[in-house]
């Protein structure tokens, strides 16, 4: 499969009448998010906009390449909540986008009224991405640590 860059789909479609997406649709269908695979497309797309590579995200969330990418392209789903975090951190993504990609992974995003998710989302407020650091805080503030 090809790949056609997100923004390239984007002008296409911001010169698209209403009555014209079909076309847009069918013309496009091998470059259109498998709505299974969003969390996947997604989390690539921020990662590419970034320029951070795949392999050094697999080292600083602590997981192998191979585990690592059956996560990423929905393969293996986890239930941890904070693994996909991790994969967020090490992907340096604001609190906007982190919360779009527990969405689109089918967790719930951060929340503000949860001690535990308010001090993450100080810590991608504050541009702080290392996990060691965000356990600290998560500790100092009688919460527990994330988990691998």
């Amino acid at each position: 499969m090809n790949n056609r860059p997100t923004e390239e789909l984007d002008q296409i479609l911001a010169q698209t009448n209403p009555g014209k997406i079909g076309e847009y649709i069918k013309d496009n269908r091998e470059y259109l998010a498998d709505p299974r695979k969003g969390f996947s497309y997604y989390y690539k797309d921020v990662l590419d906009s970034k320029h951070i590579k795949l392999k050094d995200v697999y080292a600083q969330v602590g997981v192998t390449e191979s585990y690592g990418s059956k996560i990423l392209s929905a393969e293996k789903h986890t239930k941890s909540r904070d693994l996909i975090i991790r994969f967020c951190l090490a992907g340096h993504f604001s609190l906007e986008k982190t919360n779009r990609a527990l969405k689109l992974y089918g967790l719930t995003e951060l929340y503000s009224k949860s001690p535990r998710d308010a001090c993450f989302i100080v810590a991608l407020n504050n541009h702080i991405y290392d996990v060691d650091r965000i356990n600290e805080l998560l500790v100092e503030n009688g919460q527990a640590g994330m988990t691998e």
